[in-house]
């Protein structure tokens, strides 16, 4: 399949599968929906395989930046669009085709509706085949290209928090900007960020991401709603159980754009920055990551996001070692990963 018209099934798929990949981030399985319905409202976006694109032609990437709990935060159809097309005005080569940063459950489909409206193809490619919390984690590690500039366009907010323009500055100063203004734009905002050539991506990004998600989505829902969802698309990739019982501990603190806390279930303690980061049984680290920790109502099987975990429900935890996912560059950068330890109190390293 190198390049072919996706269809309203393939995005609940992919929101399925997203929603597991993202690992407790990547946004919510209703919001996933909906951005797949306002998509194919736009018309049908094209799924893009990279071997389809010359090295030298240019992408850019879409992406939503901000904290998913916050329930001021919008964004509508409009708002996505006028990100590509503020990058294209700005970037001085042509921009063949979008890509999104993460997998996750909005995250798999953001840039479907951009693609559908601007008419441009959508890459089966990732920057990153699971969600991560920050920006530069989503970059393909070009904060460690010498000199690189970063461009992002992006808008957001409604009423007096409504808010658009662009930002050209080093990588990190550029990924702060955009965080700091989604906090003054009721908590959320859709970007276009970093047109880099596809030499670049084939070598940083995941690629296949978009089809991984789809069919472990696919996995997901031919299985009748119950706990052997879970055990069906733990076989999938390769993971395993570790726990399941009832929440006795939920901590969630909104900090800077992000949604830090831990999950206590028994004698098995979660730590998450939107992301879940660790999973620890009586004391001995199960899983730590980049691997992939999720969560899962235990009953219906159903992947929960961190932000959904509540004290007294019954959940499941699934642990998938990172040689088994399709990783970003940025997944093997200490540097990168070293900035989540101050975060969550916890070695990562």
């Amino acid at each position: 399949m190198s390049r072919r018209i996706l269809t309203f099934e393939d995005a609940k798929k992919a929101v399925y599968g997203g929603c597991i990949l993202g690992g407790g981030g990547g946004g919510w399985i209703e919001e996933g929906l909906q951005k797949a319905e306002a998509a194919f409202m736009m018309g049908s976006p094209e799924l893009l395989s990279i071997e389809e694109l010359e090295d030298k032609d240019y992408v850019a990437c879409v992406s939503l930046v901000g904290a998913p709990s916050v329930k001021e935060a919008y964004i509508d159809s409009k708002q996505l669009t006028e990100t590509v097309k503020q990058m294209q005005r700005e970037f001085d080569k042509p921009i063949k085709a979008l890509m999104t940063n993460e997998n996750g459950a909005s995250t798999t489909v953001n840039g479907w509706l951009q693609a559908a409206a601007t008419g441009l193809p959508f890459l089966d490619t990732p920057c990153n085949g699971r969600a991560h919390p920050t920006g530069s984690m989503g970059s393909m590690n070009l904060s460690e290209v010498e000199g690189y500039t970063s461009i992002q366009t992006f808008a957001g907010g409604k009423g007096g928090k409504k808010v658009k323009g662009s930002i050209t500055a080093s990588l990190g100063l550029s990924s702060s900007a955009v965080r700091s203004v989604s906090v003054q734009a009721g908590g959320m905002v859709g970007v276009c960020r970093n047109p880099i050539d596809i030499g670049y991506v084939k070598r940083n990004a995941a690629v296949g991401g978009i089809t991984q998600a789809m069919e472990l989505g696919g996995v997901f829902l031919s299985i009748p709603e119950g706990p052997e969802r879970i055990e069906a698309v733990t076989s999938y990739l390769k993971g395993r159980v570790i726990h399941s019982g009832k929440v006795s501990h939920f901590e969630l603190k909104e900090t800077g754009g992000f949604d830090v806390g831990t999950v206590v279930i028994d004698d098995l303690e979660l730590t998450f920055w939107n992301e879940y980061m660790t999973v620890e049984m009586h004391g001995e680290r199960k899983g730590t990551f980049p691997d992939l920790i999720m969560t899962f109502d235990a009953e219906t099987g159903k992947p929960l996001v961190s932000a959904e975990i509540k004290e007294g429900i019954e959940i499941a935890v699934i642990s998938v070692s990172k040689e088994n996912l399709k990783l970003s560059s940025t997944m093997f950068n200490e540097k990168l990963l070293k900035t989540v330890e101050p975060i969550i109190q916890k070695k990562i390293i």
